[in-house]
């Protein structure tokens, strides 16, 4: 699972092709919106886990907060440098104190980390008592190897939903899984590792259409 080679690899088309730069106003994914619903206004740091080229800092520093990331990809940290302080670090060991962070998010890279369940306790480990974290995803129900979404008003489910793998098969040559590859995770074992590393599940939402394509969770450290 070359993952961080490969996204050194295509960085660059990252930020200019796909993402177009850092997110806007247009969020056709709802990425936004579960930020400010299940993250929203505070103050002291928020550390992005995977903050890739650190598209969504802003969004972060609109609600008060102060982003601070972490990457493994030193060609995504490149474009992310720019917008939030950030040091390259593997998210399922990470070079913060425990308990001293007050929120953490993770957005759009859980299926780029074949070990998220780690990554997951890292988070819990950080966050000081009553801080947040804030899961943002593709849908496991929705989006994966396993579905075709040629047809946007009918999205086509394969057999592989059940399945935990790595796999690179896409339906389409514009998107990230056919580049790089991803983790596919179905819906209980996601909640599963969140209830593992003794996280409290809080809230959570949807977004995307005709069919979901993004979910998002809310949590809380243990006591």
């Amino acid at each position: 699972m070359g993952t961080v080679p490969a996204y050194d690899e295509i960085a660059d088309w990252y930020e200019r092709d796909f993402l177009g730069g850092p997110a806007t106003v247009d969020d056709p994914l709802g990425i936004g919106t579960a930020l400010r619903l299940l993250l929203g206004p505070g103050a002291g740091p928020c550390l992005e886990l995977g903050c890739g080229t650190g598209a969504y800092a802003a969004q972060v520093r609109a609600l008060g907060r102060t982003p601070l990331g972490v990457d493994l990809s030193a060609g995504m940290l490149r474009h992310a440098a720019g917008r939030l302080p950030v040091a390259r670090a593997d998210a399922t060991r990470l070079p913060v104190r425990d308990g001293s962070v007050p929120a953490a998010v993770a957005v759009m890279v859980h299926t780029d980390m074949p070990d998220y369940p780690a990554v997951l306790r890292e988070a819990a480990r950080v966050l000081a008592p009553g801080g947040v974290f804030v899961h943002i995803g593709v849908h496991p129900c929705f989006c994966g190897g396993f579905a075709d979404h040629t047809d946007r008003e009918a999205v086509l489910i394969r057999p592989g939903y059940l399945d935990t793998y790595w796999t690179k098969d896409s339906w389409t040559d514009h998107g990230i899984r056919d580049k790089v590859g991803a983790v596919h995770r179905p819906l209980p074992a996601l909640l599963h590792a969140f209830l593992d590393a003794g996280l409290t599940l809080e809230r959570f939402t949807e977004g995307g259409g005709p069919t979901p394509i993004m979910f998002a969770i809310r949590a809380r450290p243990p006591d």
